[in-house]
């Protein structure tokens, strides 16, 4: 599959959706009490949702180097923010990398087939999987939220 001029997302309109997502997973981030963020879960063997923030941010941070260099290492998984404030500042520094790298990423390393950690995949697929994961546990997020009492930000303002 090759990008076109009939593709229906751009570069540029896919940051643009990407980052929306990313300004609210960071609301919702922000939204649990800090000493909560890393140690809540309301249905044990799942994750604190501050571990499956780390998990986004190294998603993140492995997709954007891997569309501008080709190289996707396996993160560190364990070497992530561990409190709220950490968290925060290395999701707003891999906000502000994508502003300034994505767009230097050329059209066709999307439709190139990379080698991720978990498999073969176009740059395109590996980019949606990004931010599919992030709806996926930003969801779970909300329902941590709610089990604490705590209303989430409103879902559709991005």
């Amino acid at each position: 599959m090759t990008l076109t001029a009939n593709t229906v997302l751009s570069p540029a309109d896919f940051l643009t959706h990407w980052q929306g997502h990313r300004a609210l997973t960071r609301r919702v981030i922000e939204a649990f009490p800090e000493e909560q963020l890393f140690t809540f879960t309301p249905a044990p063997p799942m994750r604190p949702f501050g571990e499956m923030a780390v998990e986004l941010y190294f998603v993140g941070e492995m997709t954007l180097t891997g569309l501008s260099t080709g190289q996707w290492p396996e993160p560190d998984w364990a070497s992530g923010p561990r409190d709220k404030a950490t968290l925060l500042g290395a999701w707003d520094t891999l906000t502000q990398r994508l502003e300034a790298e994505l767009p230097g990423v050329q059209a066709e390393v999307f439709s190139r087939v990379h080698h991720l950690p978990w498999g073969a995949m176009p740059g395109w697929v590996a980019a949606i999987y990004a931010v599919d994961n992030e709806i996926h546990h930003r969801g779970q997020g909300y329902v941590y939220l709610r089990a604490l009492g705590i209303e989430p930000p409103t879902f559709y303002e991005r």
